[in-house]
């Protein structure tokens, strides 16, 4: 949380100080233009900091031409990493000395996942890097292993809880809130009942072994991929293979759905806006999510994100349940009794930052003069990019620490795949239901003010 709200502080800090710097307005002038329409002409606010934070750029024939574009930008995001994270580790009381050798070799191979996914191919078919990464950890644990000079840096809790908290800097309560109503019935009513029942299914009818991954497939499926599926291990224990599985099978599916469902959207006739929502409720990853929406139109991207934002929230929200749920019922003995105390420990804290991030930017956003152009330069210009550095570090760490012969266990008889392919269609199914019900039936041209 420390981590993840200062360097929110830095740069929302660059960009104030930047506009300082350049004879902002007056409240009341500033007021005026941005209440006036907005000109061609008119200077943005930019964040002094975007210059130094880059990740590898599209690239046709050779990875150089990427690498080429902003080395100041890719040399500044190893620095930044490297400084924040060294940090982290000598304020977890690590050592600093062994992490500071290893770094950089598990950015290289960061890098080389960013890079792969920047090809022009392998873009336009939207493998992005979190697979790539993925499947770079795995390949080397599961080949020559992860060497010993690596591992101090291999820290897959620190670096995603990090980006989770910077996630929450794009979690705009304004924006949440103007859907309404039909966003909320989409994003908090369907999503736990696909949760609990998907849960309940593992449990009742493929009578999964180990409850912890089937919870973490739920959560992972219904709410929103990988940040769901994180919490949620933390809050059930479940064992660095199991979500290593959850993830790798919603990675798979995320980058199906994204190309099927618009075509599928498209060849029904189905209205872009409940087309959109259907797409916010139902694809995993919040980039795939916008990607898949974009097929169909502007309103539908903007349709589809907001849910998925609103569908964001939930995160903390079920971590707390399942954490509740996990010590007063599967962890429960005749000899034992519920603990509160062993409630919260099992929380994951690091949902507290995600909701001040949240809250702060919210603030900024609404009541701030130039407040949206604000929160725009601090998040494109520099904590959204360092998100995505800090998730391709989690994902290759998690392939690193991963064995498949481990994985093999959990595989066994095909019960994950078949809890995610049975829940994903309930989700389907009851996420198109909701979407036309509010967006057609209840409250028609409620997703309008999301033009304005």
């Amino acid at each position: 949380m420390l981590l993840g709200l200062l360097l929110l502080g830095v740069s929302l800090g660059a960009v104030l100080s930047g506009r300082v710097g350049t004879d902002a307005p007056s409240p009341e002038k500033a007021a005026a233009i941005d209440a006036a329409p907005q000109k061609k002409d008119q200077p943005k606010i930019e964040n002094p900091l975007k210059p130094l934070i880059a990740t590898p750029a599209k690239w046709t024939n050779s990875p150089l031409e990427s690498l080429q574009k902003a080395p100041l930008g890719l040399l500044g995001g190893l620095l930044i990493c490297t400084a924040v994270f060294g940090l982290g580790v000598v304020l977890g009381g690590g050592r600093l000395g062994p992490y500071l050798k290893a770094f950089p070799l598990l950015f290289g191979l960061a890098t080389l996942a960013y890079l792969l996914s920047e090809q022009a191919v392998i873009k336009y078919y939207g493998l992005e890097y979190a697979l790539w990464a993925l499947l770079v950890g795995l390949l080397i644990s599961n080949t020559i292993g992860t060497p010993a000079l690596l591992r101090p840096a291999v820290r897959t809790e620190l670096y995603i809880k990090v980006g989770l908290v910077l996630l929450g800097a794009e979690v705009l309560f304004g924006k949440l809130l103007a859907l309404g109503i039909p966003g909320i019935c989409i994003a908090w009513i369907t999503t736990p009942i696909v949760l609990i029942t998907t849960y309940w299914f593992g449990q009742r009818i493929l009578k999964m072994e180990s409850r912890s991954l089937n919870m973490v497939i739920s959560a992972d499926m219904s709410v929103c991929g990988v940040s769901a599926a994180i919490a949620t291990a933390s809050a059930c224990k479940a064992k660095k293979e199991e979500l290593s599985l959850a993830i790798g099978i919603s990675l798979a599916f995320t980058v199906i759905m994204m190309v099927v469902q618009p075509i599928v959207i498209r060849a029904i006739g189905l209205d872009p806006v409940i087309g959109g929502a259907w797409i916010g409720g139902t694809i995993d990853s919040t980039g795939a999510v916008a990607a898949a929406g974009a097929a169909l139109g502007k309103e539908a991207e903007l349709v589809a994100t907001t849910v998925k934002m609103i569908q964001n929230i939930l995160i903390g929200v079920v971590a707390f349940f399942v954490a509740v749920y996990w010590v007063t019922s599967v962890e429960r003995t005749t000899d034992s009794r519920p603990d509160a105390r062993e409630i919260w420990r099992r929380f994951p804290k690091f949902i507290f930052g995600f909701l001040a991030a949240s809250v702060l930017m919210s603030v900024v956003n609404d009541a701030v003069v130039g407040g949206p152009e604000i929160v725009k330069a601090t998040i494109d210009g520099a904590t959204k990019t360092l998100r995505g550095w800090f998730f391709c570090l989690a994902f290759v760490s998690i392939g690193l620490e991963t064995d498949f012969r481990e994985l093999g266990r959990f595989l066994r008889g095909g019960k994950p795949l078949t809890l995610y392919v049975c829940g994903q269609a309930l989700n389907l199914v009851l996420t198109l239901l909701m979407s036309w019900l509010m967006f057609k039936v209840v409250f028609p041209g409620a997703a309008d003010v999301l033009g304005k």
